[in-house]
């Protein structure tokens, strides 16, 4: 692979991830409840989420919850699980896709909770389902320069005003079938926190190594699933074919560099069942490696890789080696491979 498509780190680890999880839970049948009306109407049985997609249930932020505050918890508690004091951090990037506001950015209200020096640089990446493995790179490669000794990489992800705004708009009249399916991905959206903590790998060897990975984008699809606080709109089957095509072609022309044939774990982008067993066959994975959260916590966006591979972490040993994979619309893939 040509140029910075592929990139190679020597002296990176990851030394810890946290996620935060909210405590409401939206069942799949509560969200088609709601619905009853239009699945009627659109002649569409009940049960759709569960059998389609795969989710049973996601999470929402209760009353007393923040995106913001439970974000800053899992920072806290990444922080503290790599005893690192943040006084110590250089670098946080917020990959959110939700955010309150456009201005100022959703990384200096996380800075100032997490009590990051003025010295931390912070800002936002966003870049759909693929900011946060896009954050840990640019964190790996400030490392890896020595611009910085430690960095935290955060997402906190809140699914309530997209739902509630998408449900709203499919119980009118007017919407028929094609425009049910066109927003049905945004009911399996959920909510979620994480956080991620690197530092150099010869000043922690009990860390993860970061080794590198590869990004590869298909651009030409950029219209194919856009979203905002309004409503997600997808073209599902053009949207699944364009990223398998994409996913393919990068794992193929990684070959010849990176062996990820035989991984212990594949860490995916949770987003239902289909893209999850089409990603597997296409890719040829070992089903058995390959663990799922979307059942029961729906796609948190790019909170979802971080809060997998905490889900994931009991069950991982020392050398096991580990990739996280993802595709994000618009469309781009980016793969990272981890020695736990």
């Amino acid at each position: 692979m040509a140029g910075n498509a592929t990139t190679r780190f020597d002296n990176v680890s990851l030394l810890s991830v946290a996620s935060v999880l909210p405590t409401r839970v939206t069942t799949s049948r509560e969200i088609e409840d709601r619905l009853a009306g239009a699945l009627a109407r659109l002649k569409l049985r009940p049960g759709l989420l569960q059998r389609v997609a795969g989710v049973l249930e996601r999470r929402n932020w209760a009353a007393d919850e923040s995106t913001d505050a439970a974000t800053i918890d899992a920072g806290t508690r990444a922080l503290a699980e790599a005893n690192v004091d943040p006084r110590d951090v250089g670098l946080l990037i917020n990959t959110s896709v939700t955010r309150k506001h456009l201005e100022p950015s959703v990384a200096v209200r996380l800075h100032h909770g997490l009590g990051l020096p003025s010295s931390a640089v912070n800002f936002d990446v966003a870049n759909a389902c693929l900011g946060f493995v896009n954050g840990m790179s640019l964190a790996a490669g400030m490392i890896e320069s020595g611009q910085i000794r430690y960095a935290i990489v955060v997402n906190g992800e809140d699914a309530d005003d997209i739902q509630v705004n998408t449900i709203n708009r499919l119980l009118r009249a007017d919407v028929d079938r094609e425009g049910f399916m066109s927003e049905f991905a945004s009911l399996t959206l959920g909510s979620g926190s994480a956080a991620a903590v690197l530092g150099r790998s010869d000043e922690h060897p009990e860390g993860h190594r970061i080794l590198g990975g590869v990004t590869r984008a298909a651009t030409q699809f950029h219209e194919l699933c856009v979203g905002s606080v309004d409503g997600m709109f997808t073209d599902a089957k053009a949207l699944l074919r364009g990223g398998l095509d994409l996913v393919v072609s990068a794992w193929k022309e990684a070959r010849p560099e990176w062996n990820w044939s035989s991984m212990d774990r594949y860490i995916t982008h949770q987003v239902s069942s289909v893209h999850t067993n089409a990603i597997i066959r296409a890719a040829k994975l070992d089903r058995d490696r390959v663990p799922v959260t979307f059942p029961r916590f729906g796609n948190v966006g790019p909170a979802s890789i971080p809060i997998t591979l905490v889900e994931e972490s009991s069950r991982l040993t020392r050398g096991d080696r580990v990739l996280l994979m993802g595709v994000g619309s618009g469309l781009n893939t980016a793969m990272m491979e981890l020695a736990w």
